[in-house]
Formats: C-alpha cells, sequence, structure tokens
C-alpha cells in the first residue's frame, strides 16, 4: 500500500512539476496526492491558491494554484496581497497580549463607523459585540477603533512609533512580513507598516486613525497565502510552529525547530472561541459540520469583484491540518474560499467526500471567476 502511495504520489508530483517549474523537483515531498488533486479540481476556471499544512510539523499537505496561464506556485507563496478579515485573528491576539482589549470589551457598530469623511462600512450584526462575537461576524468597527486606540494610547506606548513597532514585532513572530524561508523557490514577504515606512509614505503626519484600515487585513499590510495558512498553524497550536517545508524526512535543522510566537498564551483561547463560532453561527456556517472547524472568512476590497479569502483549521483541540483559500475576485469569504476549504479539510479528515459534499465539488469547481 505504502509503495502503491509512492508511486502515485510522484507520479502526481512529475505532472506538477511539468506544469510548474519552481517547485522542487527532488522528492519525497509531503504533498497528499488526493488533496492536490482536489484542490486544482476546484481551482479550475478561478485565479487562486489552497494552501494546507499539517500544524504538528510544518509539512506541506497541498499547494494547489491556478493562473490565467495554469499552474504557478508563487500565487501561493510569491504573491503578496491584503489579507481581509483573516487578519482579525492576528489582530484579536496582539490587541488581546499588550492589554489593550479584554474578551469582554464590547464595542458599538451601527452598520460601521465614520470620522470625519471618511465611512467604512460593517455587516448588519446585532450590537454591541465582545471580542468573540466580533470575530464570528468579522466586525469591521471593533477591529478598526480597537487598533486605532492601541496606536494612539500615549499612556501603554511613549509614543505612535513605539505602539506601531511593537505590533508589527507580534505580527513578525506570527511569521508574517518576511520570508520565512521555505524550502520552495520565488517566496516573498509581504508587507507590514513599521514606523520608518508610515513616516516615509506619509510624512510622519499619521496617527491610528490614518492607518485604520490595518485594523480589517486592508490598506498598509499584505500577505501571502502561505503565510495566512501558517497563521492559521499559530493558532492552531496555541502560539508555536515549524516553517512549513514541502520536502520529507528533512535534516535541516531550520524546519524541524519550533519557533514561538510573541503572543500571551491566555490570548489563544477566546480568539480559537470566536473562530468556532464564526462557523457555527457566523460568516463561516457554510462549512458548518459534525467535527469543530475554526475558521475566519475574508472579504478582500479592490477594485472590481471582491477577492476571496478563508483561514482555518480542525478539529479544534487535536488540529491536523490548518488551510488558507484566497480567490481572486470570487466575491465573500464565504461565496468561495471558505466552501473550498472545508471540502480540503473534510477529504483530509475523512480520506474521501461525501456523495453531498461531491456534489458541492462539482458545482464549486463549475464557478468561473475569469
Amino acid at each position: 500500500m505504502m509503495k502503491r502511495w509512492y508511486i502515485c504520489s510522484m507520479m502526481l508530483w512529475m505532472s506538477i512539476v511539468a506544469m510548474c517549474q519552481q517547485l522542487p523537483t527532488d522528492g519525497p515531498l509531503t504533498i497528499r496526492p488526493m488533496l492536490q488533486q482536489l484542490g486544482e479540481q476546484l481551482l479550475k476556471g478561478k485565479t487562486g491558491s489552497i494552501v494546507a499544512i499539517n500544524p504538528a510539523n510544518g509539512e506541506i499537505l497541498c499547494i494547489a494554484t491556478n493562473t490565467p496561464k495554469g499552474s504557478d506556485v508563487r500565487q501561493a507563496v510569491g504573491k503578496p496581497q491584503a489579507p481581509g478579515s483573516t487578519f482579525k485573528t492576528a489582530q484579536a491576539l496582539t490587541l488581546l497580549s499588550e492589554d489593550i482589549v479584554t474578551p469582554a470589551i464590547q464595542v458599538v457598530c451601527n452598520n460601521g463607523v465614520t470620522d470625519e469623511n471618511i465611512k467604512v462600512g460593517c455587516h448588519q450584526h446585532r450590537s454591541p459585540l465582545a471580542l468573540r462575537d466580533a470575530l464570528a461576524q468579522s466586525c469591521n468597527t471593533w477591529f478598526l477603533m480597537t487598533f486605532a486606540s492601541m496606536i494612539n494610547d500615549n499612556f501603554v506606548y511613549n509614543d505612535k512609533t513605539e505602539a506601531i513597532n511593537t505590533w508589527r514585532s507580534y505580527m513578525q513572530s506570527m511569521g508574517l512580513g518576511g520570508p520565512m524561508h521555505i524550502d520552495i523557490e520565488g517566496e516573498q514577504g509581504g508587507l507590514l507598516a513599521g514606523a520608518d515606512y508610515l513616516n516615509r509614505r506619509y510624512k510622519n503626519n499619521w496617527d491610528g486613525k490614518t492607518i485604520w484600515w490595518a485594523g480589517m487585513g486592508q490598506g498598509d499590510v499584505t500577505c501571502t497565502p502561505l503565510q495566512l495558512c501558517n497563521l492559521a498553524v499559530t493558532i492552531a497550536n496555541r502560539g508555536w510552529f515549524f516553517v512549513p517545508h514541502i520536502h520529507q524526512g528533512t535534516k535541516n535543522k531550520r524546519y524541524l525547530t519550533k519557533r514561538w510566537t510573541k503572543v500571551k498564551k491566555s490570548a489563544y483561547q477566546p480568539v480559537v472561541e470566536g473562530m468556532k463560532m464564526a462557523v457555527e453561527k457566523g460568516t463561516a456556517t457554510c462549512i458548518r459540520t459534525t467535527y469543530p472547524i475554526c475558521g475566519k472568512t475574508g472579504t478582500v476590497e479592490n477594485p472590481g469583484k471582491d477577492h476571496s479569502a478563508f483561514i482555518g483549521f480542525a478539529p479544534m483541540n487535536d488540529p491536523k491540518i490548518a488551510v488558507s483559500v484566497y480567490i481572486e475576485h470570487g466575491g465573500f469569504g464565504a461565496d468561495m474560499a471558505a466552501p473550498i476549504a472545508g471540502l480540503i479539510i473534510e477529504a483530509y479528515l475523512k480520506g474521501k467526500l461525501s456523495p453531498s459534499s461531491s456534489a458541492k465539488a462539482k458545482q464549486l469547481t463549475a464557478k468561473k471567476t475569469r
């Protein structure tokens, strides 16, 4: 059985390499053929990527991509884009760790927030919301206001420079902002605005309100789908990760060293619970199932139709897989990214798709975004 699996794996990998020369050819590799095939099927007619990682060891289980020119691994590892509301998980962890908020703090949201001539809309939901519900309902107001309050807090921090650089250091510890030095060529790091960058861009005339879009994953922040999947890994593990890698049985210490985030241990539980609530009664109910999935949708604003994003992991308390899905012009996070992620999770945990899920996979495959 293992020999047959290895032969099938290598045959699949040879076909992948033929389509995308950036991927390694010196196997054996950690890719699971069934997940890779399913991912490629679901991405037909779309531009985007699906990344899945084993949280326990950092092994990349799936890295399916598609572009108008075919598969290209750089879509997953070398194309930083705004993460949208998936980034709210990292924001919550940072704000909790710095004691800027508590899980019980409530923020009023009247269909968004207005500051002078700037208005940022939000979904319709009850108000006010505390953290768990703010994650589940993806409340923009909650995250914009709390992020701005951190940057403008002159009591906790000496000035805005110390505040933004402290924020950035948390994000970097979660694997965001710079290359993680994975074993695939073409990796890019993304953008996490620090004081030097902001002083150049805004000529030192900025504060928490100037950059508050970063609070909801827009503006001065970009991530790759690989980094977003690794963010899900850090939450699944409640604070640690291995650098993602695609070579099976690696001896390189870079990929065998457990790395801890700066986030306080106590910060993870309310965020995990908020992600569970997102699937049970929030923005990701489309993937609600019998085993607990924790997830966060993202709807990324941009010219044209929004991008659809999702990060998540399962099961909640014994995580076996973490996933990120990013579909350009796919609409709301619940339109494409979350359903695709749900199928990838089911296929890995159950070994196959149920008849109803197989039908859903066909429907998603038939949807085109270009």
